[in-house]
């Protein structure tokens, strides 16, 4: 096992992975930038170090000064969490340079996924379902637009690096697809460095659906049932569950083993997620996540396996934490990414927080980093915290976030739980029945039917 974790992220994650080494009995450094220098999980690490001003690429994502600060506390092992470094292939071979450990996958694997491309073509070759598109980049000129017709339109185009719904646009026509392909690669361009964009088949109302692995590196692999992140806004995912309302026991069973199949195959080491697109009975692979997600809660409520400490154990030699056979899905979960934004303008809201009570009781439970008093700073993502609960069923579920919903306070700042507070009041979203484009919809005043 590890001695000493270098935590290479800030915020809710970074409290979240010290609570796992915590329980480990593993030491933990923290770092920040000036901006953080109050932060919970500053407060809480054996120790801290500040590794620059606050801009990103200044302090977190500064690995000569992740370096430092690892060769100045001694610490053995990095975790990038997620965002930031999590998925830089490179990073993790400068961390095994200096006979550092990077908590989390193979280079070779995250360099493999984090290409759109080369993902879909791997993912093709191991049996996974795939979304009718072109085999590689395309470039504005007479091939795109033969591929677009042999797909069919409505299509959409992607930048072959990176994510978050960057560099994607969708072409409902011929005489759209020029623009759409000019605009996302220059979208892509300027937010990865690599102009390189793909044709997908455009799905009209399909479902998010991710499926949760988890590797030992050596062969050994195992899914951990699914989770419905279809409730998105500009490809951000806002509401997840577990398990999903639109998937019954059998095909859960079927893509689940196919992706761990895969998994074995490919010899993956740590947490993944594969997520797909669900619609009329088919799955449609898009990418691969490998790292830790933000709603990995989902997954431990329903399953009672600390993801984050599985991550950790495993990255130092251990074994699985079970076989397949023994993993069990034991009612339902949900997750809401409380962020700190007007609910109607999505506007940023950054500022101190001068009330915060959060909701407790049985099935309950809040992941974040702030506290009365606490100072949401301008520079980084706008979440404030994860309220996530569990329930026999999901009617109970529902029923319990909508008292934990009433129950929470944070005042001082806008934040987003005004849109819970009505979503989870809404028929469609208590009957489960919404698709990726539903809440956009919703948020525009338009049907979704």
């Amino acid at each position: 096992m590890f001695d000493k974790i270098l935590i290479a992220n800030r915020g809710e994650i970074a409290l979240r992975i010290l609570r796992a080494c915590k329980e480990l009995g593993i030491s933990t450094v923290a770092v920040h930038s000036t901006a953080d220098a109050d932060a919970m999980h500053v407060r809480l690490a054996d120790e801290s170090v500040c590794i620059g001003p606050p801009p990103s690429k200044d302090s977190y994502l500064n690995v000569p000064a992740l370096l430092a600060a690892c060769e100045i506390t001694g610490a053995d092992a990095v975790h990038p969490g997620y965002g930031f470094l999590s998925e830089n292939a490179r990073f993790a071979e400068i961390l095994a340079d200096h006979n550092l450990h990077f908590i989390g996958p193979k280079a070779e694997h995250i360099r493999l996924m984090g290409d759109k491309i080369e993902a879909k073509k791997t993912a093709k070759r191991l049996g996974i379902p795939v979304v009718p598109g072109s085999d590689g980049a395309v470039t504005p000129d007479q091939d795109a637009l033969a591929i677009a017709k042999e797909i069919g339109f409505p299509v959409l185009v992607k930048a072959a690096a990176g994510g978050g719904g960057r560099g994607m646009k969708v072409a409902h026509t011929e005489a759209d697809l020029m623009l759409a392909l000019t605009t996302a690669a220059n979208e892509a361009k300027s937010a990865f460095g690599d102009a390189s964009v793909y044709l997908e088949k455009y799905l009209q109302k399909p479902r998010h659906i991710e499926i949760q692995v988890l590797g030992d590196g050596r062969g050994g692999a195992i899914h951990l049932g699914e989770r419905d992140c279809s409730l998105q806004r500009r490809h951000q995912k806002v509401w997840e569950e577990g398990p999903s309302p639109a998937l019954d026991a059998a095909a859960r069973a079927k893509i689940g083993n196919t992706v761990a199949k895969a998994m074995q195959e490919l010899k993956y080491i740590g947490v993944g997620t594969v997520e797909f697109l669900y619609e009329d009975g088919e799955f449609y692979f898009i990418e691969m996540n490998t790292r830790i997600q933000v709603e990995h809660p989902v997954t431990e409520m329903i399953t009672g396996i600390d993801l984050v400490l599985e991550q950790i154990r495993i990255a130092a030699g251990g074994d699985l934490p079970m076989t397949q056979d023994a993993v069990v899905i034991n009612g339902h979960s949900i997750e809401c990414r409380v962020n700190a934004e007007n609910p109607v303008t999505f506007r940023p809201s950054p500022g101190k927080i001068l009330q915060y009570h959060p909701p407790g009781g049985l099935g309950v439970r809040i992941d974040s980093a702030v506290y009365q008093g606490y100072v949401i700073p301008p520079y980084y993502d706008s979440l404030v915290g994860k309220l996530i609960v569990h329930g026999k069923s999901r009617v109970e579920c529902l029923m319990r976030l909508r008292r934990a919903l009433d129950e929470m306070v944070v005042d001082g700042i806008e934040t987003t739980l005004p849109l819970f507070r009505a979503l989870v009041r809404e028929p469609a979203i208590i009957d489960g029945d919404y698709h990726i484009h539903w809440l956009e919809q919703y948020l525009a005043g338009q049907t979704t039917d």
